[in-house]
């Protein structure tokens, strides 16, 4: 099974898992036998060559991408179709390697000892215990009466400690770019991008023999969404600081990605899953986003502020539970409170916001960002053609398909007040999303029609079957 992953490393040390999932190629073949049109949307003539707006936050490119968009059709040899037009938005190709690292970035270092510190805590706990039970009986009474005596004095010093970490959470909330949100940062940027430089020379490692060239057809279309992308917000610093460079990987896993220095990596499975070049804005889009809104970053301050606090309650899982067994037992209760409580929700809000950020930006490039929740329902029926089971929301990373569709919907008519502020031309032709409904409603009745058929043909006596069976 491939997954589609929205960020590939949150750069805590943990890996997440994609949020797309499904055989590229059983579902296209699906879609060819059984519903034809379904991925079809007829195009909106998005990428004309729209007006210079003169608000502060439209930006248009010079030249047009393309003068009709029809569902993407990219042929690993030949040139592009017809309606691509030149580009004139400068992407840098060439590969920069940045000098050495004269010692590891920090957040690299709290990765690497995060280990050593739960294993110091459950030292510390387990001869806290030892040394408990080693004690003589009145010994123990002792003690116990002199934390009676001094209870108020233990009070004030965890009081304390509970202050510090309270001034230290709130002097290191900073405002969140384009949102706005109050945010943990205890990372700095330079950071991450030292990070994210290592991350990339990882992956050009592993992907060097699958990179395609930049004559390939399939690398000036994800190369010219890129650009139109960018060229649309450049009046967001955070856009135009980057360098955004391109990498197609001829792999058939619905994958992309982005790093938080720039790095675009898309992978060809992408390219065939997608619907049109609608979609694929909106899924690049989203990707930026995290890169803009500097996720990775985020969620690692996070993650480390939770992992530090969290080690004051190993300390004492280990030092108050009389065993092993059960402090270990202990020890992965609190692991899984603390990821099904802070982490996975935290990581949905993350997913949320690209996806809001991403459509901003799409709208801004004129797309069609009615097409946007259409993506997400037809992940959802590939899931359920496939039989694949679903998992609830709350035990995954990033939010369900259904819910992403519903709230890109409601997303959808701010998406296109921006759009017509930015002076971008009407969009024409029948909604994407009426498409959708249509087809599906087509297919159901198909699908119920043959399954009726088949159950009279092979017993007209019996009952007809239920159509969830069917």
């Amino acid at each position: 099974i491939n997954r589609f992953r929205c960020q590939r490393l949150d750069l805590s040390g943990n890996t997440r898992n994609c949020f797309l999932t499904g055989n590229p190629d059983f579902y296209r073949n699906f879609i060819s036998k059984e519903l034809k049109c379904l991925l079809n949307v007829p195009n909106t003539g998005v990428y004309r060559n729209a007006h210079h707006s003169s608000r502060r936050f439209c930006f248009q490119s010079s030249q047009p991408l393309g003068e009709k968009i029809t569902p993407l059709q990219i042929s690993s040899t030949g040139e592009l179709p017809h309606h691509f037009s030149a580009w004139n938005i400068h992407i840098i190709r060439s590969l920069r390697s940045s000098p050495s690292f004269q010692a590891a970035p920090v957040p690299l270092f709290w990765i690497i000892v995060k280990p050593a510190q739960k294993l110091l805590a459950i030292i510390l706990g387990r001869s806290i215990r030892n040394w408990w039970k080693a004690l003589p009986p009145n010994k123990r009474e002792l003690f116990k009466e002199s934390a009676r005596k001094n209870k108020w004095k233990i009070l004030l010093g965890v009081s304390s400690l509970g202050v510090v970490f309270i001034m230290f959470y709130f002097t290191h909330l900073e405002e969140t770019p384009i949102t706005g949100r109050a945010r943990l940062l205890v990372f700095g940027k330079e950071h991450f991008r030292e990070l994210s430089q290592m991350e990339y020379e990882m992956w050009m490692e592993e992907f060097k023999n699958q990179m395609l060239p930049e004559t390939d057809a399939r690398y000036q279309v994800v190369e010219r969404v890129v650009g139109h992308l960018s060229e649309s917000n450049k009046d967001i610093p955070e856009v135009s600081a980057l360098k955004w460079v391109i990498h197609v990987v001829d792999e058939p896993g619905v994958n992309a990605f982005v790093l938080p220095n720039g790095q675009v990596f898309v992978f060809t499975g992408l390219l065939d899953a997608v619907s049109d070049i609608h979609q694929l804005s909106f899924i690049l889009g989203h990707e930026i986003a995290h890169a803009v809104l500097e996720h990775a970053a985020e969620k690692a301050s996070l993650v480390h502020f939770l992992d530090f606090l969290s080690l004051i309650f190993l300390t004492m899982i280990w030092a108050i539970c009389p065993r092993d067994s059960l402090a270990v037992v202990g020890q992965w209760i609190q692991s899984k409170l603390q990821e099904f409580m802070f982490d996975r929700p935290y990581s949905r809000t993350l997913e949320a916001e690209a996806d809001k950020v991403g459509l901003q930006f799409a709208a801004k490039a004129c797309v069609d960002v009615r097409a946007s929740s259409v993506f997400w329902q037809q992940m959802e029926l590939a899931e359920t053609i496939q039989g694949q089971p679903r998992i609830p929301e709350w035990l995954s990373t990033h939010p369900s398909h259904e819910n992403r569709a519903e709230r890109l919907e409601r997303l959808i008519p701010q998406a296109l007040k921006i759009r017509e502020s930015c002076n971008c031309p009407s969009l024409s032709g029948p909604d994407p999303r009426l498409i959708f409904r249509l087809n599906m409603q087509h297919l159901l009745e198909s699908s119920k029609d043959q399954g009726t058929s088949n159950s009279t043909k092979q017993d007209p006596s019996k009952p007809k079957s239920d159509f969830a069976h069917t």
